[in-house]
């Protein structure tokens, strides 16, 4: 499981023409879900997300994680986080994992965020969407397990 980490100020995700989705200071959480993928390690990962600091303190440091700041995270299913570009121009997506598996680990990962008090707001899974977002930092950063 890949989970890419952006701080953010602003992110939101537009579906079409409606915005189904939007968060102020927070992160925005691209899930990346393969075949051996389970709630379990969702669930993990939802509690290091949770727990990263990455805000800066009054020093500058970053020493405050989300519950610190009252942040909150935009979490979008993202399959292309497993593309594999090795060879030729077109990626393979062969080890992400099925919309199914896809789709019931990325829920885990959510309900395991919100499980810590944070809160959430989602894409929707499988949709063509536009996310728009502020990288506060830029700070990114991936997590995997």
């Amino acid at each position: 499981m890949r989970i890419l980490i952006q701080r953010v100020s602003r992110a939101s995700v537009t579906v079409g023409h409606q915005r189904v989705a939007a968060i102020g200071r927070g992160y925005l959480a691209l899930v990346g879900v393969t075949h051996d993928d389970t709630a379990a390690r969702a669930s993990k990962l939802a509690a290091k997300a949770a727990r990263l600091r990455i805000f800066e303190d009054a020093a500058g440091l970053m020493n405050l994680a989300l519950a610190d700041v009252g942040g909150e995270v935009l979490a979008v299913s993202q399959f292309t986080l497993y593309a594999d570009a090795r060879k030729g121009n077109r990626p393979s997506f062969t080890d992400a994992a099925r919309p199914e598996q896809g789709e019931a680990v990325y829920e885990a990962f959510v309900a395991a965020l919100r499980a810590a008090g944070v809160p959430v707001q989602t894409g929707i899974f499988g949709a063509h969407m536009r996310v728009d977002l502020v990288n506060d930092g830029p700070v990114t950063i991936l997590l995997e397990g």
